[in-house]
């Protein structure tokens, strides 16, 4: 009983684990600029337009200082810190 018990918790702390890790690694997927979503919104990984990054839109939800971060645009994906959408607004 012993081994089966022992065998039934590590087995239940690896799923956990398991379970916690995925959780974050599919929240830190990356928005392409080929997805449909970001083509409508014209979004770029690097911007061109002076002064107007996703790190100071309203929008952005990372630190500013963060190379990626949420966007409430892009659910359960992240945008770079130095990418430009046309949705961009000034952070207050």
């Amino acid at each position: 009983m012993k081994n089966s018990r022992r065998q039934f918790m590590i087995l239940s702390a690896a799923g956990a684990c398991t379970l916690a890790l995925n959780g974050k690694v599919q929240a830190q997927a990356m928005v392409a600029e080929t997805d449909p979503q970001a083509k409508a919104l014209q979004y770029v990984v690097v911007s061109k337009v002076a002064g107007k990054y996703c790190y100071n839109c309203a929008l952005y939800q990372g630190k500013a200082d963060s190379a990626a971060g949420g966007c409430s645009l892009f659910a359960g994906k992240q945008v770079a810190g130095k990418g430009h959408c046309s949705a961009w607004a000034k952070k207050a």
